[in-house]
C-alpha cells in the first residue's frame, strides 16, 4: 500500500516536471515537439519585437524568435529558432517588418539565391528593418510638405506684389473704369433694347424688303440663264456657218478650181514666181553696185562699170 503511494508521488512528480518544462517552453514559444535550430542577427532598433514573435519564409511562418539582449555598442542581438527542414544561405537577410496596420512586428528570412553554404545552427545572418508604414508615408509627405510650403512662400509674394501695385491711386482708377465700364454696358442694352423695337416695328417692311430682294436674285438669275443661252445659240450657229464655208473651200481646192488650187496643183506658176523673184534679186544687186546707171548725174564722165552676174 506505502508502495502504491510513492509510485503515485513519482508519476505526478514527473508529470508535473513535465508540465513545467512544456509550460515554460510554450510561454518562450518553444515548441518541444519540434527539431529546430538557433540563428542570430544584430539590429540597432527592434521596436516592436519580443520573444515569440514569429519568424517567416516567404509569409510562412517556420519559427519563433527566443531571445533578445543587448551586444556591442548598444546594438541588439536576437536569437531566434527555424525548423530544421526550412534551408537557407548564409547570405539570407533576417528583416523586421511589419505586419499589418495596427504595427505588429515580424521577422522575415529573405533567402538569398546564391551558391553560398547552407546556413547552420548558431550561424548570425545579415540584418536589415524594413520601413513601416509610418516611415512610408512621411517619407512621401515630406516632399510634399516642402512643395505646399513653397507654394504659400510664392502665393504670400505674389500677394506682396499685387497689393504693392494697387496702391490707392491704382484702386481709385480701377473703380473709374469699372464705373465707365458698367456704364458702357447700360448703354448697349439701351441700344440693344432700342433696335428690337425698331425691328419689332418694321417687321412687316423687313419681311417684305427680304422678298423683294429674294424676287430680284431669282429674277436676275433667270435673266442670266436666258442670256447665256442665247449667246450659246449664236456662237454655235456661226460655227457651224464657218465650218461649212471652210468645207467649201476646201472641196473648191480638191477639184482644182481657184487660184489657190492652181497654186498648189501647178509647177509653171511656182517656177514663175522663182523666175521673177531671181530677176528681183539681180536687179537689186546691180542697183547697189551701178547706182548711175540708173540716176544720171556724173561731174567727170566717169564710164560705167558693166554689169557682171554673179555665179550663185
Amino acid at each position: 500500500m506505502k508502495n502504491k503511494n510513492e509510485i503515485k508521488t513519482g508519476f505526478l512528480v514527473v508529470i508535473g516536471i513535465g508540465l513545467f518544462i512544456f509550460g515554460f517552453s510554450y510561454l518562450k514559444s518553444n515548441d518541444i515537439f519540434v527539431s529546430d535550430r538557433a540563428f542570430y542577427a544584430i539590429y540597432n532598433d527592434v521596436e516592436g519585437v519580443v520573444n515569440g514573435t514569429p519568424v517567416t519564409v516567404n509569409g510562412f511562418p517556420v519559427g519563433s524568435i527566443q531571445d533578445i539582449s543587448f551586444f556591442k555598442n548598444n546594438s541588439l542581438i536576437v536569437k531566434f529558432r527555424v525548423e530544421n527542414n526550412i534551408k537557407f544561405s548564409i547570405n539570407s537577410i533576417a528583416q523586421i517588418y511589419e505586419t499589418g496596420l495596427i504595427g505588429g512586428k515580424a521577422l522575415a528570412i529573405i533567402p538569398a539565391n546564391d551558391n553560398s553554404r547552407v546556413a547552420v545552427y548558431n550561424d548570425t545572418l545579415t540584418s536589415s528593418v524594413a520601413p513601416g508604414l509610418t516611415e512610408l508615408v512621411n517619407e512621401r509627405l515630406n516632399p510634399l510638405q516642402e512643395n505646399i510650403e513653397s507654394m504659400i512662400v510664392n502665393a504670400n509674394s505674389v500677394l506682396d506684389k499685387v497689393n504693392s501695385i494697387f496702391d490707392d491711386p491704382t484702386r481709385a482708377n480701377l473703380r473709374t473704369s469699372v464705373s465707365d465700364f458698367s456704364e458702357t454696358i447700360r448703354d448697349l442694352k439701351e441700344t440693344s433694347v432700342m433696335i428690337k423695337s425698331v425691328m419689332k416695328s418694321n417687321k412687316t417692311n423687313i419681311d417684305q424688303t427680304i422678298n423683294n430682294i429674294l424676287n430680284i436674285s431669282t429674277d436676275l438669275s433667270e435673266i442670266s440663264e436666258t442670256i447665256n443661252q442665247s449667246e450659246l445659240s449664236t456662237t454655235i450657229k456661226n460655227f457651224k456657218n464657218s465650218s461649212d464655208d471652210l468645207n467649201s473651200i476646201l472641196k473648191n481646192i480638191n477639184k482644182g478650181n481657184g487660184t489657190i488650187s492652181k497654186l498648189i496643183e501647178s509647177d509653171t506658176l511656182f517656177q514663175n514666181l522663182n523666175n521673177a523673184s531671181k530677176s528681183i534679186d539681180l536687179l537689186l544687186e546691180d542697183i547697189r553696185l551701178n547706182p548711175k546707171r540708173y540716176i544720171h548725174f556724173s561731174v567727170f564722165g566717169k564710164k560705167n562699170k558693166s554689169y557682171q552676174a554673179k555665179n550663185k
